[in-house]
């Protein structure tokens, strides 16, 4: 997997969260906290998520072949995409449903292991902020100066640090739940408020898998450089003296980390094939020097013909993302 792909954050995440999900099994077991078998739950499809993910990026560097001629890298986006609806949402409507199942049928916590489920959260959030921070610093080698959080979720084309990113700050927001349904219900004694903090995660975990959802589906369908690199493209192809006109151009990733670029490029009437077919060389050049994503270049020649009004080379003509 690729420096991009967020190898570190997703080994740390995996460890952390098996470690969290044996001992939310214990503290459930022992104390009958709804919230707490919610969270291990959690846990659980967090670990799964990981998995996924390293298998994906192993399954992504397999060789282009007469089937996939472009290759396997869009693998990524499938698991990335199965983390995002089915383990998330598996995870999510469980804690609901235990949530509903606790509201109707109220059962107090064990008086004698009544601390172990607070203890374990606190441990839980200790760890889960090691994970966090492991991730943010990932990222931060990734996310371009000045990009926001938001923005970075939202247009990564590596999926597996922002999913990470979502599991860790899910995770957290989670423990805060649970911590609220289990203390309320210590110092109350009314079991309702370990059912509401059950039902929080739960709503918590479909949101994010909504959001992850979406985004994924979004680089599954294909998306196309970022306006940055397209304005990189554009600029390296037209840095010359060998294209007289950029007629149009279309991208799209066909990976994490393999973008393809085809355009069309009007040359001189009179210019011999030889001396296109050097030109071309050097703007392919030019722009795999200013975009190294760009792997796979087609470049279509034609003639120039001036008075007539080509497609201009600007993003609605280009396959890309919703920047």
């Amino acid at each position: 997997m690729s420096a991009s792909g967020g190898g570190k954050a997703i080994l740390a995440a995996f460890l952390a969260n098996m470690g969290i999900a044996v001992a939310k099994f214990i503290a459930w077991f022992l104390s009958g906290s709804a919230s707490m078998l919610a969270e291990a739950i959690h846990s659980v499809a967090d670990s799964g998520n990981q998995l996924l993910l390293m298998l994906g990026g192993r399954k992504a560097k397999k060789m282009a072949d007469s089937d996939h001629p472009f290759g396997y890298g869009r693998e990524r986006y499938v698991y990335a995409f199965v983390v995002s609806i089915i383990l998330f949402s598996v995870g999510g409507l469980f804690a609901i449903y235990e949530g509903v199942e606790k509201l109707t049928h109220p059962h107090g916590l064990d008086e004698k292991w009544w601390w172990l489920p607070i203890v374990v959260l606190v441990v839980a959030i200790a760890l889960e902020s090691f994970s966090l921070r492991t991730a943010v610093r990932e990222s931060n080698h990734v996310r371009g100066r000045g990009q926001s959080w938001v923005s970075f979720v939202r247009h990564a084309k590596a999926p597996e640090l922002p999913v990470v990113l979502l599991e860790d700050v899910g995770a957290l927001i989670g423990l805060v739940f649970a911590l609220f349904g289990v203390g309320l219900t210590v110092i109350t004694g009314n079991p309702v408020f370990d059912a509401l903090g059950t039902l929080m995660i739960g709503t918590l975990l479909i949101v994010i898998a909504i959001v992850l959802g979406i985004e994924t589906k979004s680089l599954l369908v294909g998306e196309g450089a970022t306006e940055a690199d397209h304005q990189r493209i554009v600029a390296a192809i037209t840095a010359g003296a060998e294209v007289e006109k950029l007629i149009h151009i279309k991208t799209l990733y066909l990976g994490p980390d393999e973008l393809l670029v085809a355009a069309k490029l009007g040359f001189a009437a009179d210019a011999p094939l030889a001396l296109v077919a050097a030109d071309i060389d050097r703007v392919e050049a030019r722009v795999r020097a200013a975009v190294p994503a760009a792997r796979v270049i087609y470049v279509e020649p034609d003639i120039y013909r001036p008075g007539e009004d080509p497609a201009p080379p600007t993003s609605e003509f280009v396959i890309k993302s919703t920047d």
